[in-house]
């Protein structure tokens, strides 16, 4: 027998528990992860049972009258475990729409996650939206290095890593996010006239709570900092939330160096250096200059697919 329960405080130890051992969980989906920005959202996370036993979790919110995979995610629809098999996803769909008639969800907004952040196979979503006829109607190009198989550098690219070194650029770990928050809105305003999502405190809070996953790597010139990263990572892969270099760092190639040097720490360990999405505008609009910046490291599309479920 086939139940849904909205996610309740009492229960983060199950969700916690349950997300740390899918094959598609991830510490962002870690409540003491998602819930840092909870007066930004009104949560509406769904828990399914079986036989009174958790078999998938759903991070969603609701936004007036339709349900979102959460919005304070990049992406996340159902985390399951190695037992959700095809036949028994289709079942939670099932259940998952009479939910949102009992009450009064018109629309389900689905993030499903990209395969490269997945332990073993887990798109029993993907055929269960088709099934239910749900529109995919938006696609966000993002782009991923194989450090196992990587695409070759352009001259360019190599270059511009060779005079960083002779510059002296020194790459090293770091935990100065008051800094990097500077660097990175200083550019953010310049080129977007925006800031980052995060706040210095909501990072330095957020690696408080996952230190193993979050890291803040930088480039120096001459003791000053001039380009930065700071990496999400996960099992098998490493993702780069936030990039940021000055016009200094451009000019020499310190981010190149960073990343350069980044792809070969971690490629020992990692089979994933994703760069995120170059696409703005549900995807419609491709923003060329930043994409032919990672593919230039050997990256080439991974895409994040949304669908929309109507009832």
């Amino acid at each position: 027998m086939l139940r849904i329960e909205k996610f309740q405080q009492e229960k983060v130890q199950l969700w916690n528990n349950f997300n740390k051992n899918a094959k598609n969980g991830l510490f962002m989906f870690d409540r003491s992860y998602m819930d840092y920005h909870s007066d930004r959202f009104k949560d509406n996370s769904l828990i399914f049972y079986e036989n009174e036993k958790p078999i998938a979790l759903l991070p969603c919110n609701v936004s007036q009258n339709a349900l979102y995979s959460h919005q304070g995610l990049t992406f996340g629809g159902f985390i399951v475990d190695e037992n959700m098999k095809q036949g028994k996803m289709l079942e939670c769909f099932e259940i998952l729409k009479e939910y949102m008639k009992k009450n009064n969800f018109k629309k389900f907004i689905y993030k499903s996650t990209p395969y490269i952040y997945h332990k073993i196979p887990a798109q029993e979503d993907l055929y269960a939206l088709f099934r239910n006829n749900a529109k995919l109607f938006r696609i966000d190009c993002s782009t991923t290095i194989d450090l196992h198989n990587i695409c070759k550098m352009p001259k360019g690219r190599k270059a511009q890593i060779s005079r960083a070194k002779r510059e002296g650029i020194e790459i090293t770990p770091s935990e100065d996010f008051e800094a990097f928050v500077i660097l990175l809105n200083s550019v953010l305003q310049k080129q977007h006239g925006v800031n980052a999502v995060h706040s210095a405190e909501e990072l330095k809070l957020l690696y408080s709570r996952f230190p193993q996953n979050i890291k803040l790597f930088v480039a120096k010139f001459n003791e000053e900092i001039i380009a930065a990263t700071l990496l999400f990572i996960y099992d098998d892969l490493v993702h780069t939330q936030y990039l940021a270099a000055n016009e200094k760092a451009r000019e020499i190639g310190a981010l190149d160096l960073l990343i350069k040097t980044l792809m070969d720490e971690f490629a020992k360990s990692k089979k994933y250096f994703d760069f995120g999405i170059s696409t703005e505008n549900n995807g419609e609009y491709l923003n060329s200059g930043l994409i032919a910046q990672k593919e230039g490291f050997g990256g080439r599309s991974i895409v994040h697919n949304v669908y929309e479920l109507n009832l």
